[in-house]
C-alpha cells in the first residue's frame, strides 16, 4: 500500500474519532457506506447510515459522551478496495483531563473503496478488559496516555 493511500485511510479513521469528539452525528454517519454498520462498545448495532446518525443524534443529545483517543496497530489491505483498520481507543470522561482505563478499547475499522472515495463498512468497538491480566490493561492505558500527552486524538506506527 502506497504511504498516500495509507495516509487517506487514516484520514477517514481520524475524522470519524474526530467527529464524535465533536459530537457531530451528522459528520460522524457522513463516513460510513449507505449500508455501513457500527457495534458499539456495548454490543449495540447500529445498520446503515440513516441509523447511525439517528442513534448518534439521540446519544449526543441525551448523555455528556467521553472523548477519544487512539493508536492505530495496523493498517492492511484485505484486498483490493478493502483494508482493515486496527486500532486501540481510550476515552477521556467529560470535564476531565485523563482516561478512564474501564473505557479502554478495541476498534476494528473495516473500510471499502467504492467510486473513488473511501467509505466505512464496519466499526467494531469492544471493551479491552484482559481479564486477569491487569498488566496488559496497564500497558494499553500508558500507550494511550503517550497519545493523549502528545496533544493529538490519533497516533499511528
Amino acid at each position: 500500500m502506497h504511504s498516500a493511500e495509507r495516509a487517506r485511510l487514516l484520514s477517514v479513521y481520524m475524522r470519524l474519532l474526530e467527529a464524535w469528539n465533536r459530537h457531530s452525528a451528522e459528520d460522524f454517519a457522513s463516513l460510513f457506506a449507505s449500508d455501513g454498520n457500527s457495534i458499539g462498545f456495548d454490543g449495540s448495532q447500529m445498520d446503515g447510515r440513516a441509523q447511525i446518525q439517528a442513534e448518534l443524534q439521540r446519544i449526543f443529545s441525551d448523555h455528556e459522551t467521553a472523548a477519544y483517543v487512539a493508536k492505530v496497530r495496523e493498517v492492511r489491505e484485505l484486498r483490493p478496495m478493502v483494508t482493515l483498520v486496527r486500532a486501540v481507543v481510550g476515552m477521556i470522561p467529560p470535564g476531565q483531563s485523563q482516561l478512564n482505563p474501564a473505557a479502554n478499547a478495541i476498534q476494528s475499522v473495516v473500510i471499502v473503496e467504492k467510486e473513488g472515495e473511501f467509505k466505512i463498512a464496519l466499526l467494531h468497538n469492544t471493551p479491552a478488559a484482559f481479564h486477569g491480566r491487569t498488566e496488559l490493561a496497564e500497558q494499553l492505558t500508558e500507550e494511550l496516555r503517550e497519545v493523549l500527552r502528545s496533544g493529538g486524538i490519533v497516533a499511528a506506527d
